[in-house]
Protein backbone atom coordinates (compact mmCIF):
# COMPACT_ATOMS: atom_id res chain seq x y z
CA UNK A 1 0.00 0.00 0.00
CA UNK A 2 1.52 3.38 -1.05
CA UNK A 3 0.42 6.81 0.04
CA UNK A 4 1.13 10.31 -1.66
CA UNK A 5 0.87 13.23 0.40
CA UNK A 6 2.61 15.82 -1.55
CA UNK A 7 -0.72 18.12 -2.74
CA UNK A 8 -1.77 18.42 1.20
CA UNK A 9 -0.18 21.50 1.82
CA UNK A 10 -0.50 23.25 -1.76
CA UNK A 11 -4.52 22.52 -1.90
CA UNK A 12 -5.62 22.96 1.16
CA UNK A 13 -3.34 24.68 3.10
CA UNK A 14 -2.89 21.81 5.85
CA UNK A 15 -0.48 19.44 5.86
CA UNK A 16 -0.84 16.38 8.08
CA UNK A 17 1.22 15.20 10.97
CA UNK A 18 3.07 12.34 11.16
CA UNK A 19 0.50 10.90 13.78
CA UNK A 20 -2.31 11.72 11.43
CA UNK A 21 -0.97 10.25 8.50
CA UNK A 22 -0.36 7.18 10.45
CA UNK A 23 -3.35 6.59 12.17
CA UNK A 24 -5.28 6.71 8.24
CA UNK A 25 -3.00 4.91 7.62
CA UNK A 26 -3.21 1.99 10.15
CA UNK A 27 -7.41 2.58 9.58
CA UNK A 28 -6.86 1.75 5.86
CA UNK A 29 -4.61 -1.56 6.26
CA UNK A 30 -7.41 -2.85 9.11
CA UNK A 31 -10.17 -1.99 6.71
CA UNK A 32 -8.31 -3.85 3.83
CA UNK A 33 -7.97 -7.11 5.86
CA UNK A 34 -11.63 -7.00 6.62
CA UNK A 35 -12.23 -6.30 2.84
CA UNK A 36 -10.03 -9.29 2.08
CA UNK A 37 -11.72 -11.91 4.62
CA UNK A 38 -14.92 -11.02 3.76
CA UNK A 39 -15.61 -9.31 7.25
CA UNK A 40 -18.46 -7.44 6.14
CA UNK A 41 -19.28 -6.86 9.80
CA UNK A 42 -15.77 -5.46 10.59
CA UNK A 43 -16.19 -3.62 7.67
CA UNK A 44 -19.41 -1.64 8.80
CA UNK A 45 -17.50 -0.71 11.99
CA UNK A 46 -15.14 1.57 10.18
CA UNK A 47 -18.30 3.89 8.91
CA UNK A 48 -20.76 6.40 10.18
CA UNK A 49 -24.04 5.58 9.32
CA UNK A 50 -26.25 7.14 7.22
CA UNK A 51 -23.05 6.45 4.71
CA UNK A 52 -23.30 8.66 1.82
CA UNK A 53 -22.87 7.10 -1.70
CA UNK A 54 -21.77 8.93 -4.95
CA UNK A 55 -21.59 7.24 -8.48
CA UNK A 56 -22.84 7.47 -12.01
CA UNK A 57 -24.75 5.24 -14.52
CA UNK A 58 -24.59 4.44 -17.93
CA UNK A 59 -26.46 7.21 -19.41
CA UNK A 60 -23.96 9.95 -17.47
CA UNK A 61 -26.57 10.84 -14.92
CA UNK A 62 -25.49 10.83 -11.55
CA UNK A 63 -26.69 8.78 -8.66
CA UNK A 64 -26.95 9.68 -5.08
CA UNK A 65 -28.30 8.06 -2.30
CA UNK A 66 -27.67 7.05 1.68
CA UNK A 67 -27.28 3.58 3.47
CA UNK A 68 -28.25 2.84 6.28
CA UNK A 69 -25.94 -0.24 8.16
CA UNK A 70 -28.35 -2.83 6.84
CA UNK A 71 -28.18 -1.78 3.22
CA UNK A 72 -24.73 -1.33 3.20
CA UNK A 73 -23.91 -5.18 5.29
CA UNK A 74 -26.55 -6.70 2.31
CA UNK A 75 -25.12 -4.70 -0.36
CA UNK A 76 -21.52 -5.63 0.08
CA UNK A 77 -22.22 -9.13 1.09
CA UNK A 78 -23.75 -9.19 -2.80
CA UNK A 79 -21.10 -7.20 -4.25
CA UNK A 80 -18.06 -9.26 -2.57
CA UNK A 81 -19.95 -12.55 -3.67
CA UNK A 82 -18.07 -16.06 -2.91
CA UNK A 83 -14.98 -14.72 -3.46
CA UNK A 84 -14.48 -12.94 -0.01
CA UNK A 85 -13.74 -14.76 2.99
CA UNK A 86 -10.58 -16.63 3.63
CA UNK A 87 -8.21 -13.84 2.45
CA UNK A 88 -9.14 -15.14 -1.22
CA UNK A 89 -8.99 -11.41 -1.71
CA UNK A 90 -6.28 -9.19 -2.10
CA UNK A 91 -5.94 -5.24 -2.56
CA UNK A 92 -2.96 -3.46 -3.71
CA UNK A 93 -3.62 0.02 -3.55
CA UNK A 94 -2.59 3.87 -3.76
CA UNK A 95 -3.77 6.36 -2.19
CA UNK A 96 -3.94 10.10 -2.20
CA UNK A 97 -5.15 11.56 0.84
CA UNK A 98 -6.22 15.03 0.77
CA UNK A 99 -6.77 16.21 4.47
CA UNK A 100 -8.61 19.23 4.75
CA UNK A 101 -8.40 19.77 8.61
CA UNK A 102 -6.80 17.11 11.02
CA UNK A 103 -10.24 15.09 11.17
CA UNK A 104 -11.62 15.70 7.94
CA UNK A 105 -9.86 13.77 4.62
CA UNK A 106 -10.39 12.66 1.04
CA UNK A 107 -8.87 9.75 0.22
CA UNK A 108 -8.15 9.07 -3.25
CA UNK A 109 -7.51 5.51 -4.61
CA UNK A 110 -6.31 3.29 -6.96
CA UNK A 111 -6.76 -0.32 -6.19
CA UNK A 112 -6.00 -3.48 -7.67
CA UNK A 113 -8.36 -6.43 -6.51
CA UNK A 114 -7.00 -9.74 -7.38
CA UNK A 115 -9.01 -13.09 -6.35
CA UNK A 116 -6.58 -15.91 -5.16
CA UNK A 117 -6.58 -18.80 -8.00
CA UNK A 118 -7.71 -16.54 -10.56
CA UNK A 119 -5.68 -16.73 -13.71
CA UNK A 120 -7.16 -13.04 -15.12
CA UNK A 121 -4.99 -10.18 -13.69
CA UNK A 122 -6.97 -8.39 -11.06
CA UNK A 123 -9.78 -5.89 -11.17
CA UNK A 124 -8.48 -1.79 -11.23
CA UNK A 125 -10.48 0.66 -9.56
CA UNK A 126 -10.20 4.02 -8.85
CA UNK A 127 -12.85 5.54 -6.55
CA UNK A 128 -12.50 8.04 -3.33
CA UNK A 129 -13.97 8.32 0.59
CA UNK A 130 -14.27 10.59 2.65
CA UNK A 131 -12.96 9.82 6.19
CA UNK A 132 -14.37 11.94 9.38
CA UNK A 133 -12.31 11.45 12.73
CA UNK A 134 -13.76 11.88 16.00
CA UNK A 135 -11.94 10.97 19.37
CA UNK A 136 -9.27 9.69 17.39
CA UNK A 137 -10.70 7.31 15.56
CA UNK A 138 -10.87 7.42 11.67
CA UNK A 139 -14.94 6.04 9.89
CA UNK A 140 -15.79 6.36 6.69
CA UNK A 141 -19.24 8.38 5.52
CA UNK A 142 -18.96 8.82 2.02
CA UNK A 143 -18.01 6.79 -0.87
CA UNK A 144 -17.75 7.68 -3.97
CA UNK A 145 -17.05 5.63 -7.46
CA UNK A 146 -18.31 6.17 -11.08
CA UNK A 147 -20.10 2.93 -12.10
CA UNK A 148 -22.40 1.75 -9.74
CA UNK A 149 -25.43 3.85 -10.69
CA UNK A 150 -27.28 1.02 -13.00
CA UNK A 151 -26.68 -1.50 -10.66
CA UNK A 152 -27.68 0.97 -7.40
CA UNK A 153 -31.18 2.27 -9.24
CA UNK A 154 -32.23 -1.18 -9.82
CA UNK A 155 -32.45 -1.49 -5.77
CA UNK A 156 -35.30 -1.21 -3.96
CA UNK A 157 -35.65 1.40 -1.68
CA UNK A 158 -32.63 3.34 -2.79
CA UNK A 159 -32.67 7.25 -3.44
CA UNK A 160 -30.44 8.52 -5.82
CA UNK A 161 -30.35 11.92 -7.82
Amino acid sequence: MTFHYDLNARLTGHSPTAEERASLEAWFAAYDTASGEGDVAAMGDAAVFPLNLVSDDSSGNAWTGQWDRERFTATMTRVMGEAAGGGALTFTSERTPVFLSPALVVVFTRSTMTVAGEDEPGQEMTYADILVRSEGTWAFQTMIQGGWGDMLNGMPDMAHG
